[in-house]
């Protein structure tokens, strides 16, 4: 649990929105040992990456089929307590994209619900995640968790997604 509380510790808040769902995502990370487990039903800990290519000012957005929104690739941690490593397996799994563990902290940190589906009961996600980047013109591998796959331009975001936390992440990349 070290780790965890240290890099949410350690995150800095962009904006003073996120100030909220930091205090909120360390309280359950106290609260809950169990925090990464799927079978904890009010909520775990899931991991994603904001993928962009710098070259090219694009972003990585997929469909997601039980959602059915643009979002950016991530999952669930199922026990695996290395957030960052859990968002670039999520990658390879979800867009065929092999991308280098490089060490790095959390580019943001999001608290959102999921519905119920399938007896599984509406819950939260708190979600760690990473700006990863990766060259927008190696080829890409759909799953069967998605709809489609897309690089988008950053600029053009908004036509796909009006997810605030996705927004956040474009308006953070602007500032660095």
């Amino acid at each position: 649990m070290k780790e965890i509380l240290d890099l949410l510790l350690a995150y800095d808040c962009a904006f003073d929105s996120e100030i909220l769902i930091k205090n909120r995502f360390v309280d359950f990370v106290r609260n809950h040992e169990d925090c990464f487990e799927r079978h904890l039903e009010i909520g775990h800990i899931t991991a994603s990456a904001f993928i962009f290519d710098p070259q090219n000012r694009k972003t990585l957005l997929l469909h997601h089929k039980k959602l059915n929104k643009w979002l950016q690739p991530g999952g669930h941690c199922d026990g695996d307590r290395d957030t960052l490593s859990v968002a670039i397996k999520e990658v390879f799994e979800e867009t065929g994209l092999l991308i280098e563990n490089i060490g790095q902290k959390a580019f943001d940190l999001d608290i959102h619900t999921i519905p119920e589906n399938k007896g599984v009961p509406e819950h939260e996600h708190f979600d760690v995640r990473y700006l990863l980047i990766a060259d927008s013109t190696i080829p890409l591998v759909q799953n069967h968790e998605t709809n489609g796959l897309k690089w988008v331009d950053v600029s053009d975001m908004e036509n796909y997604t009006t997810e605030e936390s996705l927004i956040r992440m474009k308006i953070k990349l602007a500032l660095i």
